[in-house]
């Protein structure tokens, strides 16, 4: 399903209609009276639009999206095109979309060709009404794109030379001082350490940095030895930057790049990830973890699997169903004055996809069955990964949902996203040694593993401890991380909703309900 893109009209000439609100009755007497004051109203006066020409601009396929990439025109210049049809391909910071028109006409002009970003809002196409305006449109379309040459002209490079010539000239006769009896020895640790290496007297190198600072260019060129890139491009910058302090130092600080390294830029969804991670710092959370026995639980899985339920549709029905007994875990701070009750239960799963992250949602979870939401899952994984999402199928969750488990990660904490109150972070269901109410041990299976204690030897479903044995029972144990935002759930809160999800899981017979 492709997601429309809104036009603005840029008119050559406006339709006008002007329309006296004055009659002869409203005048005072004196006036009313003169002739130069017909009693007939005044003609109506009409201009007939000539020319239009839509402007198609970057859509915000998000709420979090800033900028979107051209990846493909399905249409090319000059193409007529209907209401309805898709045109252009844009990638957001979630999906890919394919995006149509809600006008007839001629794509006229393609002002950001495919590969290429531009921001919200930004104008990236024309669309004509007619053969006759698209001259027009492309000239305009020229001119969009015109400013960009001159302003990347205007810092001409050679006054720039002639400045810094003068510069360089006058930076030798500073950069030899004077050493007149004794001084206080300061170099740079680096340098201190090529002296040892090179067996070189310190005392005897004369300092070409800040104030006489020995540099480690210093000591090689004492040493006899040429000075090495990275060395003599700090040295030589450390002197210019006393007089000609508008020089960032951020480069020469930097450190070098390793050997071999490649640098890759972010794509537009991992810009995206990287974003939201930062924005997620300014919130206040905290995290409780909460045991939960998973064998019923399991048992219910390997059940229903066969008829094509997922483990991801079992635990997000489950967190749903404890989330209606506890809103307060479901709503969300947004601007830190105020807090909202979600009317939905949307649970959005974290889904590793080629290139990045994506959350898509169950939307109203509480709701559907476990079959209906199995199938829904799936569906939205296929799109997710095909990137085809829509979206409100990934930017509408209300809880956080994010497993591990079925790489055998035994615990992890979650970043919470922004927007929403609490992730639950899930890891493995294995076998953990407990102990029950009267002091006997048993094997239980826990997600999040809870370790063993290293001297335990578990042996034919016994448990040998300083020789004495207790008979041992198999159970599946698990332990479930919530991370959540403390300017609106508080400890009790979160340990509530824990407990409810935990009676869910161990008593899963609602599931199916």
């Amino acid at each position: 399903m492709a997601s429309p893109f809104v036009s603005r009209a840029l008119l050559s000439s406006t339709s006008l209609s002007f329309s006296s609100s004055l009659s002869s009755t409203s005048l005072p007497p004196h006036i009313r009276s003169s002739s130069s004051f017909p009693a007939k109203s005044p003609r109506r006066r009409v201009l007939t639009v000539r020319s239009k020409i839509r402007e198609i601009f970057m859509p915000a396929l998000s709420s979090t999206m800033t900028e979107g990439k051209i990846v493909s025109w399905i249409k090319s210049e000059g193409d007529i095109l209907s209401k309805g049809e898709s045109v252009v391909v844009v990638e957001s910071d979630k999906a890919d979309m394919d995006v149509e028109t809600f006008y007839d006409g001629i794509l006229a002009a393609i002002v950001v060709p495919e590969g290429e970003s531009a921001p919200v809002g930004a104008p990236i196409g024309l669309l004509a009404e007619t053969e006759e305006e698209v001259a027009e449109a492309r000239a305009k379309a020229a001119s969009k794109s015109a400013p960009s040459t001159p302003a990347s002209v205007t810092p001409s490079p050679p006054p720039a030379t002639s400045t810094t010539a003068p510069a360089i000239a006058q930076t030798p006769p500073p950069a030899q001082p004077v050493s007149d009896g004794p001084r206080k020895i300061v170099a740079t640790p680096y340098a201190k350490k090529l002296a040892k290496q090179h067996k070189v007297d310190i005392e005897s190198v004369v300092g070409t940095g800040p104030f006489g600072r020995i540099t480690p260019g210093d000591v090689e060129a004492a040493a006899g030895i040429t000075p090495s890139k990275s060395v003599g491009t700090n040295a030589g910058l450390n002197v210019a930057a006393e007089p000609a302090p508008t020089k960032p130092a951020t480069p020469a600080s930097a450190p070098p790049p390793i050997p071999g390294s490649t640098v890759v830029p972010f794509t537009t969804m991992q810009a995206a990830v990287s974003k939201n991670m930062l924005d997620s710092l300014s919130v206040p959370t905290f995290r409780v973890g909460y045991p939960v026995i998973t064998d019923a639980f399991d048992a219910l899985y390997e059940k229903v699997k066969p008829k094509g339920v997922t483990m991801t549709a079992l635990l997000a029905k489950a967190a749903a169903m404890a989330l209606v007994q506890h809103p307060v875990v479901n709503a969300a701070c947004k601007d830190g004055k105020n807090f909202t009750y979600n009317s939905s239960v949307n649970i959005a799963v974290a889904v590793a996809i080629d290139g990045g992250l994506i959350t898509p949602v169950l939307q109203d979870a509480d709701k559907l069955d476990l079959y209906l939401l199995s199938e829904k899952w799936k569906e939205l994984v296929k799109k997710a990964r095909a990137k085809q999402l829509q979206p409100n199928e990934y930017n509408s969750g209300t809880f956080t949902l994010s497993n591990l488990g079925m790489f055998g990660v035994d615990r992890f904490d979650a970043i919470l996203p922004p927007g929403q109150g609490a992730i639950m972070a899930v890891g493995a269901s294995k076998p953990t040694v407990v102990t029950d109410a009267e002091g006997f041990f048993s094997v239980k299976s826990k997600m999040l593993l809870i370790h063993l204690v290293s001297c335990l030897d578990w042996k034919k479903g016994f448990l040998r401890m300083c020789h004495v044995h207790f008979p041992c029972f198999r159970d599946a144990f698990s332990e479930v991380n919530v991370t959540a935002d403390h300017r609106v759930i508080y400890g009790a809160d979160l340990a509530a909703f824990l407990q409810t999800f935990a009676k869910v899981i161990e008593n899963p017979e609602s599931l199916t309900l």
